[in-house]
C-alpha cells in the first residue's frame, strides 16, 4: 500500500489530493539478501597464528618509573613474540585525561589490545612475562606455570 500525494489547483483554491494506491507485490522466495557466512576462528590456535596485525595501546600517566618499565617490557615481548607485526600506541593521560573516561581506564599503566579482537586489558608494569603472554593470548592458559 502506497500513498500518493498530488497538488491540485482549481480556479479558486489550491489543495492537496491524497490517494492510497493498492499494489500487489509478487511473492519472492527470499526476501532478505544473502549474507556471507561468518569466518569461524579456530579455538585451538592462539591469535598469534590467526592475525597478521597487532594494535596495542599503552595508557600511561607521564614519564613515571612504572610507565617506562611497562613500555620497555612491552617492547621486549613484542620483539620476541610478534616480530614486527605490531604497532604500539603510547597514550599519556596527563595530556589527554578525557581518554581515560572514554576508554574506561581505571589504573595506569594499562595495556589494551585493540587488534586482534576481542579487546583485552592488562594492568601493571608488564614485568611478569608469562601473565602478559596469557593476557595477550600468545600462549594458552594451561601452559602457564604458577609461581608463588
Amino acid at each position: 500500500m502506497f500513498i500518493k500525494k498530488q497538488w491540485v489547483q482549481t480556479k479558486k483554491n489550491k489543495y492537496l489530493k491524497v490517494s492510497i494506491l493498492k499494489i500487489k507485490l509478487k511473492k519472492s522466495k527470499s526476501i532478505r539478501p544473502k549474507t556471507p557466512r561468518r569466518l569461524v576462528e579456530r579455538k585451538d590456535q592462539p591469535p598469534k597464528a590467526r592475525s597478521d596485525r597487532w594494535i596495542l595501546r599503552l595508557y600511561v600517566a607521564g614519564q613515571t618509573y612504572k610507565s617506562v618499565t611497562a613500555f620497555n617490557n612491552l617492547k621486549l615481548i613484542c620483539e620476541e613474540q610478534l616480530k614486527g607485526k605490531y604497532r604500539i600506541e603510547v597514550i599519556d593521560l596527563l595530556k589527554n585525561p578525557q581518554l581515560a573516561r572514554h576508554n574506561q581506564i581505571l589504573a595506569v599503566p594499562t595495556l589494551v589490545r585493540k587488534l586482534p579482537t576481542p579487546v583485552r586489558n592488562i594492568i601493571g608494569d608488564l614485568s611478569n612475562t608469562e601473565r602478559v603472554l596469557v593476557g595477550l593470548d600468545l600462549i594458552a592458559r594451561g601452559k602457564l606455570s604458577v609461581t608463588l
